[in-house]
């Protein structure tokens, strides 16, 4: 198993096979659990190329906050349209995990052939992931209902990705 090194916000984006992780970030006024330490440790797992994969997360390191709001904006712009696939995951919950950006994120990536999207069925507010679902399909985006399924889907896609331009 080959490594994969975890990059974080307004980092240094590597060169080499990637996947960005999209998708609702918690907020310090509703924490939750994030959930890309598991979508990392699952990609971890899987991981098997002949070169390191790096991990984008748009989460901060330790916690440190951007300087500034667009400081952000510009880096998670940089890494999902440097990354090989944009992974989304979707555990949509208005309350604390509402995903606003991601649903524009989404529309600005998905014809992009680089994205996979996972929206677990049985999140708070899965009927509130219906338009990015139908939207996916019609641009032949895998659609996963685990994270462990689109894990596989975007190291799948990353392989795919990797063989056309080898």
């Amino acid at each position: 198993m080959s490594a994969v090194d975890l990059v974080t916000a307004r980092e240094a984006l590597p060169v080499g096979p990637s996947v960005f992780l999209a998708g609702p970030t918690p907020d310090k006024s509703a924490p939750v659990p994030s959930w890309r330490p598991d979508a990392v440790r699952a990609l971890a797992a899987r991981w098997d190329g002949d070169r390191p994969l790096s991990v984008l997360s748009p989460e901060s390191r330790n916690g440190q906050r951007a300087d500034r709001y667009e400081t952000q904006v510009d880096w998670e712009t940089a890494a999902r349209t440097a990354a090989t696939v944009v992974l989304f995951w979707v555990p949509r919950d208005l309350r604390t995990l509402p995903a606003m950006t991601t649903n524009v994120e989404f529309g600005l990536d998905v014809a992009t052939g680089r994205v996979v999207l996972g929206c677990p069925p049985d999140c708070p507010n899965p009927e509130r992931n219906r338009y990015l679902i139908y939207v996916a399909r019609r641009h032949n985006v895998p659609v996963c209902t685990t994270l462990e399924g689109t894990v596989a889907a975007a190291l799948g896609l990353v392989g795919e990705r990797l063989s056309a331009t080898a």
